[in-house]
């Protein structure tokens, strides 16, 4: 075994096992301070490689490493992994039959198992802490650890306890691990876990592989499908605010040929489990859901995240629109949201505490704020979290895309719309101001008269969403605000008079009419294609999932979607070249290489294809 010290073993420990020549940002760094016995708190962004940073130096040290996990499925995916990977692991949780806790605690006690992966509720049990305490434990790692905090978005009251670890383990480093965690968050984590002088490692929380595009539901169904058939074949997450609305969703797609199962917390342990389970297993592709789905899901193939509902703030998104690419390949997030959304979790906060609320309505504001904003959508999210990107994203999200254009005129289309909410009164509302602005008949608005003002169809030669969308710039722009109260009245600002005198200009744009050849050849644009023969992709696709169902694996277990683009793109003709692939450890290329290799070479003969190719550029 090397020495605690000694970092040599991690280059060679992380291309065995799991066939990476080259480690992420951070990664080495968070490695070293598990081999040199520090604590740490690592906050990396979803797809980041955190489990990387504790199950590779856990090969490096003598002793069994726990592993603090909130969800069974979480630790599920995990184990699979890196038994198929040839470490000895092992979970610890209620799912387990009696007789598999008695082999899992043979297996602690004979020193055999590598990783233990086990519930919180269960490591603080007194006997099972006891047990732990009297082996050798190289150290502790706690995963999504933004759950020992209050201010985190999963705040889960059982890891406050987890304080004990530091007690009973005083010798060993104690490790956190998150992927969303603010400032304030950070610290409650190393106060909660009582961590000693922790190395503090904070990665960028951009995730460029991910194409983030924000649009006003109109119809929710139809701007589903239009995203679905970018993907067909390909696995998504569709998130929904309440139940009904993803039982619902799940239903009207099903009833269109696609092939989807809802997820909610309304539904028995059993049926969520079903579903869950078949989505980890590409029996269905499209998993319909509310919130209650999500953390800690290892699937890394997952290549769009719809939500169909405003999500209750920018961490919340940042983690769920997360759960898209996270084996590093291109990923689509998209946003449908209305006013709507807002009231409905604003009905949920106010059923909180008194002393709660103002803390959970200033994220919901910031959300809003980033759906009604005109800047790069990646940089508004890193910004949110206190960091800073050098450049804007090129071409990975809506805005920088050119989806927009600016609006002409911009001051004088301002001036419009206040002048419309002052004639008004400044009595109405987003929506019932639009129809004036459209020259709605509107019973209500002809009602009022207001089909007399002289800025009654003033805009009727634009749609009401882009009117809408106009008003929401406004109101980030503080041009206008909101009166609270269940039907939130527009009031012009300070700021907004200056705009009517004339004396400041807005910012505001529209959405670009683009033929949808077009959307969709920017969508390819960015794929990580170069080289790959999609055909012979597919059929490694299949011979992946017939190895993985024969096993009762995720197909992601076998090899990843990573590793079957190196080999569609190489083309190798024996284990050694197949090594080279990224994603390709030993153990596997042992277990399943010469399967995908006599696939391979099958496939070039029929096409009379050429064999081992050189990779064009450095990977």
């Amino acid at each position: 075994m090397t020495l605690p010290n000694d970092t040599r073993c991690l280059p060679r420990i992380l291309h065995q096992y799991w066939g990476f020549r080259s480690f992420l940002p951070l990664q080495y760094e968070a490695m070293s301070a598990v081999l040199h016995e520090r604590d740490s708190l690592v906050v990396m962004p979803t797809g980041g490689g955190k489990s990387l940073c504790y199950q590779v130096p856990a090969l490096c040290l003598d002793g069994l490493a726990l592993v603090v996990s909130p969800l069974i499925s979480l630790m599920k995916d995990q184990v699979d992994s890196l038994r198929a990977s040839g470490i000895p692991a092992a979970q610890w949780n209620s799912t387990l039959a009696p007789h598999e806790s008695r082999t899992v605690i043979d297996q602690i006690r004979t020193g055999t198992l590598k990783l233990l992966y086990i519930a919180p509720e269960r490591l603080v049990n007194g006997p099972v802490l006891d047990l732990l305490a009297s082996q050798r434990i190289a150290f502790v790692a706690v995963d999504e650890a933004h759950c020992v905090s209050m201010w985190g978005h999963d705040f889960r009251p059982q890891y406050r306890e987890l304080a004990i670890l530091k007690k009973t383990f005083s010798r060993i480093g104690i490790h956190a691990y998150t992927a969303t965690a603010t400032e304030q968050v950070r610290q409650d984590i190393v106060e909660q876990l009582s961590l000693d002088r922790p190395e503090i490692l904070v990665g960028s929380f951009d995730r460029p592989n991910l194409t983030y595009s924000i649009a006003r539901r109109t119809d929710r169904v139809a701007q589903i499908v239009e995203i679905l058939e970018r993907h067909r074949n390909e696995s998504g997450i569709i998130y929904c605010i309440s139940r009904k609305n993803t039982e619902e969703t799940s239903s009207l797609l099903n009833n269109l040929g696609y092939q989807t199962a809802p997820y909610h917390a309304g539904m028995s342990d059993e049926d969520r489990l079903k579903n869950q389970e078949s989505f980890r297993e590409d029996r269905i592709r499209i998993i319909v859901a509310t919130i209650a789905f999500g953390m800690g899901i290892d699937k890394p193939d997952v290549r769009f995240v719809i939500h169909s509902e405003l999500p209750k703030s920018l961490e919340h998104y940042q983690q769920e629109s997360g759960r898209a690419g996270r084996d590093g390949l291109e990923a689509e997030c998209v946003l449908l949201y209305s006013e709507r959304d807002a009231y409905l979790w604003k009905r949920v906060i106010e059923d909180q505490p008194a002393e709660n609320q103002q803390a959970a309505f200033q994220p919901l504001k910031s959300i809003l704020a980033y759906c009604r904003g005109t800047r790069c959508r990646h940089r508004a999210i890193v910004q949110h979290f206190g960091q800073k990107l050098d450049a804007d994203c090129g071409n990975h999200c809506d805005i920088c895309r050119g989806d927009y254009d600016a609006v002409p005129d911009p001051d004088i289309l301002g001036q419009k719309i206040l002048s419309s909410i002052y004639r008004q009164g400044q009595r109405f509302g987003a929506a019932y101001t639009a129809k004036v602005l459209k020259g709605s008949h509107d019973q209500q608005v002809l009602a009022n008269r207001h089909d007399q003002l002289t800025t009654y169809g003033i805009l009727r030669d634009a749609s009401t969403a882009s009117i809408r969308h106009w008003i929401d710039q406004l109101l980030t722009q503080a041009f206008l605000e909101k009166t609270p109260g269940e039907y939130p009245l527009l009031r012009i600002t300070d700021l907004g008079w200056q705009l009517l005198r004339g004396e400041v200009t807005p910012k505001l744009i529209q959405l670009k009419e683009i033929p949808k050849r077009q959307i969709q050849q920017r969508q390819s644009a960015a794929d990580s294609w170069d080289g790959v023969d999609r055909r012979l992709f597919e059929e490694l696709r299949f011979l992946r999932l017939d190895l993985a169902r024969q096993r009762n694996w995720p197909p992601y277990v076998v090899f990843s979607d990573v590793a079957l683009r190196d080999m569609a793109r190489l083309r190798p003709s024996n284990l050694d070249q197949l090594l080279n692939c990224r994603g390709v450890g030993q153990k596997k290329c042992e277990s399943f290489g010469r399967l995908f290799l006599d696939c391979i070479a099958d496939y070039c003969r029929k096409r009379h294809l050429e064999i081992n190719r050189q990779p064009t550029e450095p990977r």
